[in-house]
């Protein structure tokens, strides 16, 4: 699983011009699943992004994480976070989970961060077109990839 996790202002999905989610202060996580990923995957994932001590302190260091803050969480599906660009200009998207694997572990990965974050978290529409705005607070902007524990 691949993540770009965004420290937000504020964020929304809006499919068809109708707003269908948004959040104010906290995470915009666009998650990308790979055709090799598990359940495991996603619980590490959960745990370090609700873990991570990225938003400002009283000092104005980045020593709170998002339950300290109260903040909000909206969960993106975007497969082409696992584009291949080594050969030609048109990306591959080869590597992504078709929906049939994608779904139940994009929905896995939802329910696990609303039961370890006791709140209820925002989501876009898998599969579906949407436009994503935000305000990157910041910036802050840190990639995750499992495959790479780092």
């Amino acid at each position: 699983m691949r993540v770009v996790i965004q420290r937000v202002s504020q964020a929304s999905v809006r499919i068809q011009g109708e707003i269908t989610a948004e959040i104010r202060r906290g995470l915009l996580i666009l998650l990308g699943i790979e055709e090799n990923d598990k359940q495991e995957d996603a619980d590490w994932l959960v745990q370090k992004i609700l873990g991570m001590r990225i938003f400002a302190d009283a000092e104005d260091k980045m020593n709170l994480d998002l339950g300290q803050i109260e903040g909000d969480v909206l969960v993106v599906s975007q497969f082409t976070l696992h584009a291949l660009t080594k050969k030609g200009n048109r990306p591959s998207f080869i590597r992504a989970a078709r929906p049939e694997q994608a779904i139940p572990l994009y929905e896995y990965f939802i329910q696990t961060m609303e039961q370890q974050a006791g709140r209820k978290i925002q989501t876009g529409t898998f599969g579906a077109m949407m436009d994503v705005a935000l305000v990157n607070d910041g910036p802050v902007t840190i990639l995750m990839d499992t495959a790479n524990k780092e």
